[in-house]
């Protein structure tokens, strides 16, 4: 199998050998996203003229089989982690373009270079984890590369997942995973992904539905082969909670990655659990210190939608034009709580990857744009969107939903901080690594 393959597993071509309620999910899960790219796909294509030759080196694409007339059906339940709906009503389509402002990418802002990030590490502790998987589980966690596997995750409990759960690990297993979110996060990435997972434990006891809403329920892929030279990368997607780290050499893209929680607050043991708490307390913290002027700028709204969010979940490819505040009207202080929004979402990562990141958003800073609805007040629901030609971050305080009963709330009662997404994003083609897999397949020569 080649770098051009449309195989998904790196094993091997073709489906891999799963229990018979796994090739179920599996095969419905497939035909499910099929519809949605025959629904939705030539509309999207239409949009990004060239998109297709870019794509040809880029992206994976699996065989369409269902009927192209059908309309995608069994939506997930709770709606996509972003967007309006559920994954039907997104752009999905089987090229991967990015997000742009007009359907036009932006080239060259993305090139293989010496980042100086310690990736030894993040590779050891890969390698470690699929050292320890069964044959059967390896096969059912190892994808190519340039599987579609990387787009196909969402933040919905429902959702069904490839990969190897937590609830399919040993405690030995479970550690090496832990060790593998240990090298590549930072002591706030793991413990934010921790509080995560305990709240939705905790959440789903309180309502009496753990089958749905556990700690557990949180999925493992791996793409590629962990290498020091070769493109590689792994995933890590449950409810609230997804994580895509790509690694080339010594750059790594950590983007799209999800961070959600419902509540944000919860008493577990004795113990107030809390998350989510940094990307909304700086958020508040730089609109607060705009004046009168800049604030009538980036408020589109003074009210709040029950989601708001754009760019989640089947959302590779949204078309999104700047609004709201661009930052080069803003003084020293203000551009640095501008930053602190990306901060928090990019300290997550380990210190030096967050180095690099940072630099990289500072570069482009005057060209970042700022947009806000909701209220401003320390508890305000709101929705944030801090928009460049290399970052996207959005932080949306949610309606209640399917847990609304775990901290006393009706679902769907008004946008509230109890319910939280948030995500970041690279635009412009560089999502999942994907323009610097690009790149490395058109100028290495092993490639050629």
């Amino acid at each position: 199998m080649t770098e051009l393959d449309t195989g998904e597993h790196a094993a091997q071509s073709g489906t891999p050998p799963q229990s018979g309620t796994d090739s179920r999910a599996h095969a419905d899960r497939r035909d499910f996203m099929r519809r949605v790219f025959f629904a939705s796909g030539a509309a999207a294509v239409a949009t990004m003229g060239g998109a297709g030759a870019w794509t040809a080196l880029a992206d994976d694409t699996a065989t369409p089989t269902a009927d192209a007339s059908a309309t995608p059906s069994g939506a997930p339940s709770g709606g996509p982690g972003g967007g309006a709906g559920g994954p039907g009503n997104q752009t999905i389509t089987e090229d991967f373009f990015g997000l742009t402002t007009d359907g036009k990418r932006i080239d060259d802002l993305y090139a293989i270079h010496s980042a100086g990030v310690a990736t030894a590490p993040v590779i050891a502790a890969a390698n470690a984890f699929l050292a320890g998987l069964t044959d059967t589980q390896k096969t059912a966690t190892q994808f190519t590369v340039r599987s579609t596997e990387w787009r196909l995750w969402s933040n919905v409990d429902s959702y069904a997942r490839q990969g190897v759960s937590l609830a399919d690990l040993t405690d030995d297993q479970k550690a090496l995973g832990t060790a593998l979110l240990k090298s590549a996060l930072s002591a706030d990435g793991l413990e934010t992904t921790e509080k995560i997972r305990r709240i939705n434990q905790a959440a789903g006891e309180a309502i009496g539905n753990t089958a749905s809403f556990n700690e557990d329920a949180y999925y493992w892929t791996l793409m590629g082969t962990p290498s020091a030279t070769e493109p590689w990368g792994f995933q890590f997607d449950g409810h609230h909670l997804v994580v895509n780290y790509f690694v080339l050499g010594d750059q790594v893209v950590m983007s799209p990655c999800f961070w959600g929680s419902e509540p944000t607050s919860m008493e577990i043991d004795g113990e107030t659990v809390t998350v989510c708490h940094e990307e909304v307390v700086a958020s508040l913290a730089f609109v607060n210190s705009l004046t009168q002027a800049q604030q009538a700028v980036a408020i589109e709204s003074s009210t709040k939608s029950n989601e708001s969010m754009k760019a989640g979940a089947f959302s590779d490819n949204a078309v999104q034009k700047y609004t709201g505040l661009r930052a080069d009207v803003l003084n020293g202080a203000q551009k640095k709580k501008l930053l602190g929004i990306v901060e928090a979402f990019v300290g997550r990562g380990k210190a030096d990857a967050a180095r690099v990141r940072m630099a990289e958003v500072r570069k482009h800073l005057d060209n970042t744009y700022v947009t806000w609805a909701g209220g401003t007040a320390d508890d305000s629901a709101f929705y944030v969107r801090v928009h460049s030609p290399v970052v996207w971050v959005e932080v949306d305080c949610q309606a209640p939903g399917p847990l609304a009963g775990a901290y006393g709330a009706t679902q769907g009662s008004g946008a509230t901080q109890k319910h939280v997404h948030s995500i970041i994003r690279t635009p412009n083609g560089n999502d999942y690594g994907k323009e610097l897999l690009r790149r490395h397949y058109l100028t290495s020569p092993h490639h050629r």
